[in-house]
């Protein structure tokens, strides 16, 4: 190889000139021996010379440069292809050691290289292409020929989550910054695609029509909306327009990054604003709503939501009703609509309304079943013995239950014929079992009256005319004080009346302060009323 012949050469000379100076005398030996050593010393650190592959050495491949000795390059900055034995290659010199072996770099003889004819070529300004190499601290190192910065702030249009999704990928950018010196350059891709995205909206303002169906990417979600990018316009798809039924959330229907396709329904060119719909690509299931579910028919859906005055029901996908709290039960008192249903239940029900302007339906569930009072009559006629257990009791009376969701009224005073009640308890109580009579039914009300003391015999037309007569002396207990006299009991159960004025021949202003709850007294009677059903007692000696 010339390069080879050429180095053994120059040092055969170096040896002649030594045995020149012993022959001819110092100076003519050092004149050929200054001469040539001036040639050998022309290598230098840093400095990228041409040399040839003649060999590899354990984990290193031997190149020839011309000097005393073969360099050696790390095996690894070859491709396979390139570390042939007599290809030309250009290496870097990194050092140059005592004993004359030479340590080489091919890797950075071609970023230098590599870095001269960028910074040559290229200006601030300018595209370039590159592979994303690694993830750095900062953004993105992109390799163009050489290294270049990429931060991550101008990756894309928005800030990438994660811009190590982009390792790999042959990017386009513009060189925003180069340091010559340093050798740093920094790319923006972001510019290029605001460029692209400029060219793109001018294009689309020109062809953008009220109905057209466009593609786009989901930009950013709201709780009102999603903005979508058609590519160089960002449009406005509200939720109501997401779809003819029930949209809690625009989440539900669309998510980030998705792309879609939607319908322009509106386009003003001064604000730059556009309304987009997705619900419009599919035919309106409101336009034959009366045709498909006529008033009166019975449907069966799926519960959908619960407020607290009622609960939403879904006929159809588009199409939902709701069941006021008041439709949901002929018989109970229904407090919250969970009390009756939940969501995910299948119910029945039946069409009461339908409003098309404001796209509504009202629903009922409880037409859907037959009412019960419409046969209450028949399955509980007046004079009826029935029993049934006490749901609630209040100050009039106590309500019980006779069958599921029907209950009938027990007033305070048909609870008993002798005492004079204001309130049911002690006698009545809330989870007793009562047997009673049916008095009356008012259908329209829905109301059931129920007697107690109706199953015995009524005392006043038949014991007591026999047994109390006026102006007879009796034992009795108070049951009751109040501020117009004592209330006592006569008679097993009978309760007569000792008003105030017929306590003592005193004047009493304070009855309490004479007489005791279940004080034993005893009393005269001073008048009966049989058809008042009152009795007057007194404690007068006189």
């Amino acid at each position: 190889m010339p390069k080879f012949i050429e180095r053994i050469r120059v040092i055969d000379d170096v040896l002649l000139a030594q045995e020149m100076e012993a022959a001819l005398g110092p100076d003519a030996g050092s004149a050929l021996k200054t001469a040539l050593e001036g040639e050998i010393n022309r290598f230098e650190t840093r400095q990228i010379v041409t040399g040839f592959i003649v060999g590899e050495h354990n984990d290193a491949v031997v190149v020839d440069v011309g000097y005393k000795s073969e360099g050696i390059v790390p095996r690894e900055e070859f491709a396979a292809e390139e570390s042939t034995v007599g290809s030309k290659v250009q290496v870097m010199i990194v050092e140059i050691m005592p004993n004359g072996e030479m340590l080489l770099s091919k890797r950075q003889a071609d970023l230098e290289i590599g870095w001269k004819g960028v910074l040559g070529n290229t200006k601030e300004g300018d595209r370039v292409k590159g592979r994303v190499v690694r993830k750095i601290k900062g953004g993105l190192l992109v390799d163009i020929g050489v290294p270049v910065f990429l931060p991550a702030s101008q990756v894309d249009l928005r800030r990438a989550p994660d811009v190590g999704e982009y390792i790999g990928q042959i990017v386009e950018a513009e060189i925003i910054k180069i340091d010559g010196e340093r050798k740093n350059i920094v790319v923006s891709r972001r510019k290029v695609l605001e460029e692209e995205r400029k060219k793109n909206r001018e294009n689309l303002v020109k062809e953008l029509h009220v109905g057209d169906l466009r593609e786009g990417q989901v930009k950013n979600i709201t709780d009102f909306g999603a903005f979508i990018d058609l590519g160089g316009l960002d449009g406005l798809l509200h939720i109501t327009d997401m779809s003819w039924g029930r949209v809690n959330h625009p989440s539900e229907v669309v998510s980030l990054g998705q792309k879609i396709e939607v319908v322009v329904l509106d386009y003003d060119a001064e604000r730059n604003r556009i309304s987009l719909g997705l619900k419009q690509k599919t035919r309106n299931p409101w336009e034959d709503i009366g045709d498909r579910y006529p008033i009166g028919s019975v449907r069966e859906g799926e519960v959908v939501n619960l407020m607290n005055y009622g609960a939403f029901v879904r006929l159809e996908p588009g199409i939902e009703g709701l069941v006021h709290i008041s439709e949901m039960s002929w018989t109970k008192q229904i407090a919250h609509p969970s009390e009756q249903v939940k969501v995910a239940d299948k119910v029945k029900v039946m069409i009461l309304d339908i409003n098309h302007d404001k796209q509504e339906i009202s629903l009922g569930m409880k037409q859907a079943e037959r009412n019960p009072w419409e046969t209450i009559g028949e399955r509980y006629p007046v004079g009826n013995i029935i029993k049934g257990t006490v749901r609630n009791v209040t100050n009039y009376g106590a309500f019980v239950e006779i069958e599921e969701g029907i209950e009938g009224l027990l007033h305070v005073n048909d609870i008993s014929w002798t005492k004079k009640l204001t309130h049911p308890s002690p006698d009545v109580n809330k989870g007793d079992v009562l047997t009673c009579k049916i008095l009356d039914i008012d259908k329209e009300r829905q109301r059931i009256s129920l007697g107690l003391k109706q199953l015995l015999n009524d005392p006043w037309t038949t014991d007591i005319p026999e047994k109390l007569k006026k102006g007879m002396t009796v034992d009795g207990k108070v049951t009751k004080i109040t501020n117009f006299g004592v209330f006592i009991e006569i008679l097993d159960g009978l309760e007569g009346l000792l008003h105030v004025s017929e306590i003592s021949d005193e004047p009493v202003e304070k009855p309490e302060e004479l007489l005791k709850v279940d004080q034993v007294v005893k009393v005269k009677v001073i008048n009966v009323d049989f058809d008042l059903r009152k009795i007057g007692l007194s404690m007068k000696t006189g």
